[in-house]
């Protein structure tokens, strides 16, 4: 990971922007160094590569966060074995509407990753995405029959094609063996399994990507700044207070940099850095944290044994990022077994935030939506309850749900990223709990923050391209960007799912470049 050592890059001085001493405010200025701010950073250096940017991270090393192959799951959302992307109608009928939107915008990511290989931006695909079968895998009358409608609604798909489903023991043991392993042949069970899943290491593309930013003299990284605060200037461009830490002097001491544009892309310390910006929009939103924890084997008799990442159906009241799930990873180029998430509660906002986040982001305009979310949602409330009280006991009986043959001494407990969901203040309906991302914005566009969890990452390129579209609306449609968009998107402007041809023209391009 990028940092001040002799073996990775060198990292430049700050540069003192303010107003005061007469220099010309930088184009952009990226707070956070996860995988937004690096996908929106490539976008930037590519469609404008004269642009003066800034990227400020306050640890030691960017993606250490959310983005850190070890803090999420890392499955390339597809919506091929996430249920909690269909849901059943009020008519019977299972909606696919928002698999299709995150199966698209997985497919742009992978577009943009494929580009990325091509001009050696990226690169060793396999250090950063794999390969790895999505299967959804369920028991009970009711959950078979449900997933078998999901199987009916996607198999015509264009999307969707190939997927498969069964009934058959034998037949989900050749797909996934370890999860079929002593389990009873009188249960019933089922599966779906689609070939072309993927397990992706953001974190890895997140490193790779600001390591060939930072060689131009233009783009600017620094690590250990801790962006503390934001004000609006009247002529609209933004001073950006940031403390830069001295970990060698141990020492503390404040810059000021004045900017045309910002994104916020700090991941939990987004919200209450959109609230320091006193922009209108922001009074709006509230934040809950929900952290995560996994139990984890690198046991090489079982890993041999699982080449897939299997979905089963969420507890009720749980958020989508809870999905009980067993997962193949690739992380450094050793592979792993992941089963969970667990939730877990902190105050904190951040893995390595505060314990004081949760409190500081508490507002009188926000507290009360906070408290109707509370109250809305009982069954959330439950579960997290729930969850904090389970040991590693009560984990490892959930885990034998899915892995009947597991034995407790393989498995060890780790504790991954934190998230913060989305409560938003309805005028109608008041506190909402929103799980999923959203891209707010001053008024005047010059400013854009990313709140939200799930499935992020996986969708970073689309959601980056429509922050460009919110922030530069004429620049996105002239003729230079228009371009170099088309470049880098087979699919720029099209939807995928209104073309079977074009669909499998974007797979056999992106699964030959990056070696799926």
């Amino acid at each position: 990971m990028l940092e001040n050592t002799k073996n990775n890059i060198n990292l430049k001085h700050p540069q003192i922007t303010s107003k005061e001493n007469g220099n010309p405010p930088v184009d952009f200025v990226l707070i956070g160094c996860g995988i937004m701010s690096a996908t929106l950073g490539i976008y930037l250096k590519l469609l404008e590569p004269n642009w003066n940017i800034h990227a400020y991270e306050r640890l030691n090393k960017v993606g250490q966060e959310s983005s850190h192959g070890w803090n999420n799951a890392g499955t390339g959302h597809s919506a091929f074995c996430e249920l909690n992307y269909t849901s059943i109608q009020k008519n019977g009928k299972v909606d696919i509407s928002k698999a299709i939107s995150v199966n698209e915008s997985f497919e742009i990511s992978k577009q943009l990753w494929a580009y990325l290989v091509k001009k050696e931006i990226l690169k060793n695909p396999n250090t950063f995405i794999n390969t790895i079968p999505h299967i959804s895998f369920v028991w009970g009358e009711k959950n078979i029959e449900f997933l078998k409608s999901r199987f009916h609604a996607l198999k015509d798909d264009v999307l969707f094609k190939g997927i498969l489903y069964s009934e058959d023991h034998n037949t989900i043991k050749k797909w996934a063996p370890l999860i079929m392993n002593k389990r009873k042949l009188m249960q019933k069970v089922a599966a779906t399994y689609m070939s072309i899943g993927t397990d992706v290491n953001f974190g890895e593309i997140t490193h790779q990507i600001f390591l060939y930013l930072n060689n131009y003299s233009n783009f600017h990284l620094y690590v250990n700044h801790d962006v503390i605060d934001i004000k609006q200037n009247q002529d609209k461009t933004w001073t950006i207070h940031v403390l830069h830490k001295n970990i060698i002097n141990k020492t503390k001491n404040l810059i000021y940099v004045h900017t045309k544009y910002v994104f916020i892309g700090s991941g939990g310390g987004a919200l209450r850095l959109l609230q320091k910006s006193g922009i209108q929009e922001s009074h709006k939103y509230a934040g809950f944290p929900v952290g995560g924890q996994f139990l984890v084997t690198k046991n090489k008799r079982l890993t041999d044994q699982h080449h897939a990442k299997v979905y089963g159906k969420a507890s009720i009241g749980a958020p989508p990022m809870s999905v009980p799930h067993i997962d193949t990873r690739i992380l450094d180029g050793e592979k792993v077994l992941l089963f969970g998430p667990f939730a877990t509660f902190s105050s904190k906002f951040l893995k390595h935030g505060s314990w004081t986040d949760l409190f500081c982001s508490l507002t009188y305009k926000n507290i009360t939506p906070i408290l109707q979310v509370g109250i809305k949602n009982i069954n959330l409330v439950q579960y997290l309850i729930g969850q904090l009280l389970t040991s590693k006991q009560g984990k490892f009986i959930t885990l034998c749900k899915y892995f009947p043959n597991a034995n407790i001494k393989d498995w060890h407990v780790i504790t991954a990223g934190q998230r913060v969901q989305i409560i938003k203040n309805s005028p109608h309906q008041g506190g909402v709990l929103e799980f999923g991302t959203e891209i707010i914005h001053s008024s005047d566009k010059t400013l854009s923050a990313l709140l939200g969890a799930s499935p992020g990452a996986s969708t970073s390129a689309a959601t980056m391209l429509d922050l460009l579209s919110i922030m530069f609306k004429e620049k996105i449609h002239n003729d230079n960007w228009n371009i170099k968009l088309r470049e880098m998107f087979i699919s720029y402007k099209q939807n995928m799912h209104d073309s079977y041809e074009l669909t499998t023209k974007i797979r056999n391009y992106t699964s030959k470049i990056l070696g799926l």
